[in-house]
């Protein structure tokens, strides 16, 4: 800001009033944007489906030479809902036949629970997806 002096000359201000050195005075304060694509902007959900992203997060089973029928059969009736000892024995044989076997599909907090308890119980699983 322009002002006058005791004796009424006009006092301009110095190019060198900032203390800072020039070098970190024009360094960027935001990192330049890389790359020029367009962001892809995220499909909304069905309400009630998956972690809120989309699909439903599938818990599944996979077949191995250690766990007996019944043991997979009791394991999968004691922690997934809806599945009895017969639906059980069912699972175990579409997993004993196919390899793998989808045993539960819904929100992805409640698919992590379930994995986790059928791992602790000795089954074969694969990632969560």
């Amino acid at each position: 800001m322009l002002g006058r002096d005791r004796e009424g000359s006009v006092n301009r201000p110095s190019t060198r009033t900032c203390p800072v050195p020039a070098e970190r005075r024009r360094r960027r304060r935001y990192p330049a944007l890389v790359g020029t694509e367009t962001p892809v902007k995220p499909k909304p959900g069905r309400p009630g489906s998956g972690a809120g992203h989309g699909d439903p997060c599938h818990v599944i089973v996979l077949n191995d030479d250690h766990n007996t029928f019944e043991h997979v059969a009791r394991t999968l009736a004691r922690f997934i809902p809806g599945v009895d000892y017969e639906g059980g024995m069912a699972l175990a044989n579409k997993i004993h036949a196919a390899g793998q076997a989808r045993v539960w599909s819904g929100p992805r907090e409640q698919a992590e629970l379930y994995w986790e308890q059928l791992k602790d119980a000795g089954l074969t699983m694969a990632p969560l997806g």
